[in-house]
């Protein structure tokens, strides 16, 4: 079975405009041509219940919390971790964030990349662009920004005045925050963590990148400082 995913050519051809003319975003469907599925190299050993999922997706200790296993079985595999032959053409350490096939590319040397599985904004709260990861945290707080205060007078106890959320399991930003700058200003959206394993590959969130905790620790761990990203559509 093929999946959708990006091919090199618009990719190279998407790098070559600038931030102004790219039309990505977090959107909640997409048309157009079907991309085709880049090789993944680990697809024999990732295999539903085997050893290395198991490690992969466990239950895990991280900053005094114990993060829950993942039911990775209940997961579409195409969404599990995986390296993969790079699709994208773009420079090693480039963050690209596929929004119709729910992927997110860490680009490595060697013509490789990491691929992991997301889950993106809905509809009409979607960032789109380039920008540079800016700042990154272990275990941030979350402070909804107050325009979705405004709409959800529930999360006033969160709000930027009032110290927003602590850290923990239970926050909506999970284990690792990416934070997402354009033009040397914070675009108020991140890539992140969260608990909520049956969010990836869908549409769910307020606009912001989500993956698995296991997922963005891993991430977090191999993302160069001042990252490039690209989150296009």
């Amino acid at each position: 079975m093929t999946t959708p995913s990006l091919s090199r050519r618009s990719f190279l051809s998407l790098s070559g405009v600038g931030a102004a003319s790219l039309l990505a975003g977090c959107a909640s469907t997409s048309s157009g041509t079907p991309y085709v599925s880049p090789v993944a190299f680990n697809a024999p050993q990732m295999g539903v219940g085997s050893a290395e999922l198991d490690a992969m997706y466990g239950e895990m200790v991280d900053g005094g919390f114990v993060i829950p296993a993942v039911p990775y079985r209940k997961i579409d595999p195409r969404f599990y971790r995986q390296r993969v032959m790079d699709p994208t053409g773009a420079p090693p350490g480039t963050i690209i964030v596929d929004t119709p096939s729910r992927f997110l590319y860490l680009v490595e040397s060697g013509g490789t990349a990491m691929r992991y599985g997301v889950g993106i904004g809905k509809e009409g709260f979607a960032w789109q662009g380039t920008g540079v990861i800016q700042w990154r945290q272990t275990w941030p707080k979350w402070t909804p920004p107050d325009e979705m205060v405004a709409r959800r007078p529930e999360l006033a106890q969160y709000s930027i005045a009032n110290g927003g959320m602590a850290p923990g399991l239970l926050n909506p930003l999970g284990a690792r925050a990416l934070y997402i700058f354009q033009d040397g200003q914070d675009t108020l959206y991140r890539l992140h963590g969260s608990p909520e394993w049956n969010s990836i590959g869908k549409a769910v969130s307020s606009g912001c990148v989500r993956l698995l905790n296991q997922d963005i620790i891993d991430l977090y761990g191999r993302v160069p400082n001042k990252a490039k990203i690209l989150v296009r559509q």
